[in-house]
C-alpha cells in the first residue's frame, strides 16, 4: 500500500516511512531535529488510569527509540460516550499526564471522536541531535544486541482479557507486566547513545522477531539470537502453553519466517519471540567492549536487560540458537 503513495521528497526529512522506523525525523538545522510520532491502543487493563499510563509510555517510546527526548504531545481519543462515563476518560487522561510529568513533556490538548471501541494514545513531538540518532538502519556487523525489557506482554494481556488463572503467581505476573509497560525507555536510550549506538528499535506490536527482522534487513546485517538469553516475564511460558497467545503473535511469526532460521529451537519458544508487545523495551547494538557496562547501567536503573545476540555482515537473516 505504501509503495503506491507518492511522498514529497525533502532533504530535511532524515527518516521517513521507507525503513519502517519508529518515528520520523525532520532536521531544523545542523544541531537540531524534530522527532515525530503517533500511537494509540485499545484497553489492555481494566484500570482506566493504568491504561492511560501504559498508552502514553507506549507512544513516547518511539521518541526514545530514535535517540530523542519528548517535548510536547496531543491526546488521541476514541470514546464511546453512550456506554462509558466521561469521568472514566478523565482517569485515562490523568494517567497519561502522570507519564508526561515523569518524562518531562507537556500534553497540550488533543482530539476526541465518538468510537464504539475506546482507544487512547498520543501524537508526540520530540527533539534529537541529527548527528546522534538511533535508527532501524544503524546496526553494524560485529555488535552485541541488548534488549532492555522482558518479553511476554502480549501473552499476559491476552490472559488478563480472557481471565487470568486464579493462582497467586499469575497475579504477580500481571503486576510485573503493568510495571514493565509503564517503565519509560528514557534511561535505556541514554545508555545506548552514551555507548555509541546508532542502531535501535523499540519492541512493540511486531514482537522481538518482527522489529529485529526489519532492523537487520535495513542495516544489511545477519543476526544470531541466543534464545536462552532473552529475558521473559516469569510465568509467561506457562500461560503460552495454556493457550493464552494473541493472534497478532502468530501473524508476526509468519511474516518473518522468510528471514528466520529456527535451528533446533522449539516452536513454542519461537512463538514467544514473536509475541506482540505493548510499551516494550529497546533493542540496540553496541561494540562488545561496551556491552557489559551498558548492562551494569541498565541493571542499576532497575531494567531486566540482557545481551541477546550478535550481528554479522549479511542481508537480514536471523539464526536462532539455544
Amino acid at each position: 500500500m505504501l509503495r503506491d503513495l507518492n511522498p514529497n521528497h525533502d532533504d530535511r526529512l532524515l527518516v521517513d516511512a521507507t525503513t519502517g522506523d519508529d518515528a520520523a525525523i525532520w532536521q531544523i538545522d545542523d544541531g537540531r531535529a524534530l522527532v515525530l510520532t503517533a500511537d494509540f491502543i485499545t484497553p489492555i487493563v481494566d484500570d482506566a488510569t493504568q491504561w492511560g499510563r501504559i498508552a502514553a509510555a507506549n507512544a513516547v517510546s518511539d521518541v526514545y527509540a530514535m535517540g530523542g527526548r519528548p517535548l510536547v504531545a496531543l491526546n488521541l481519543v476514541g470514546w464511546n460516550r453512550e456506554e462509558l462515563p466521561l469521568e472514566l476518560l478523565a482517569d485515562v487522561l490523568a494517567g497519561a499526564g502522570e507519564i508526561a510529568a515523569k518524562a518531562g513533556f507537556v500534553i497540550a490538548g488533543g482530539h476526541t471522536v465518538d468510537d464504539p471501541e475506546p482507544k487512547f494514545g498520543l501524537a508526540v513531538v520530540g527533539e534529537a541531535d541529527p548527528n546522534r540518532l538511533l535508527t532501524n538502519a544503524g546496526l553494524k556487523p560485529g555488535q552485541d544486541l541488548i534488549l532492555t525489557k522482558p518479553l511476554g506482554i502480549g501473552i499476559v494481556a491476552t490472559a488478563m482479557k480472557r481471565g487470568m488463572p486464579a493462582e497467586p503467581k499469575f497475579e504477580t505476573l500481571a503486576e510485573s507486566a503493568v510495571a514493565s509497560m509503564t517503565k519509560l525507555n528514557d534511561i535505556a536510550a541514554r545508555v545506548a547513545l552514551d555507548a555509541g549506538a546508532t542502531g535501535a528499535t523499540d519492541v512493540t506490536g511486531f514482537g522481538l522477531l518482527g522489529h529485529l527482522a526489519r532492523a537487520a534487513k535495513e542495516s544489511t546485517v545477519d543476526v544470531t539470537l541466543q534464545v536462552s538469553k532473552v529475558p521473559v516475564l516469569a510465568g509467561v511460558s506457562e500461560l503460552a502453553e495454556a493457550g493464552y497467545v494473541p493472534g497478532g503473535s502468530t501473524r508476526n511469526l509468519e511474516s518473518v519466517r522468510p528471514q528466520l532460521d529456527v535451528g533446533s529451537v522449539s516452536e513454542s519458544d519461537v512463538l514467544l519471540l514473536a509475541d506482540a508487545q505493548t510499551s516494550g523495551g529497546l533493542l540496540f547494538g553496541v561494540d562488545p567492549g561496551k556491552s557489559s557496562h551498558c548492562i551494569d547501567q541498565l541493571t542499576e536503573s532497575d531494567h531486566q536487560a540482557a545481551i541477546v545476540g550478535r550481528t554479522s555482515q549479511g542481508d537480514g537473516l536471523i539464526s536462532l540458537v539455544d
